[in-house]
């Protein structure tokens, strides 16, 4: 997948976030506005894995 930095830099020593850790974020705040118990009834990393496999999802769209 093209999984490059979220914000790119002049400095390669740089990466920072990569666009895949962003969508996930933006993924995981969807997920946990919609579903406000989310948190309740299942393991934070269950939600972290609903949150990568739905920013897996926009890379792979990305490639369309």
């Amino acid at each position: 997948m093209n999984n490059q930095p979220a914000f790119p830099s002049v400095f390669d020593h740089e990466r920072g976030m990569t666009l895949r850790d962003y969508f996930a974020a933006k993924a995981m705040q969807g997920l946990l506005r919609q579903y406000p118990d989310h948190l309740m009834n299942s393991p934070a990393n269950e939600v972290a894995c609903d949150a990568y496999s739905m920013a897996d999802a926009m890379l792979k769209a990305r490639e369309a």
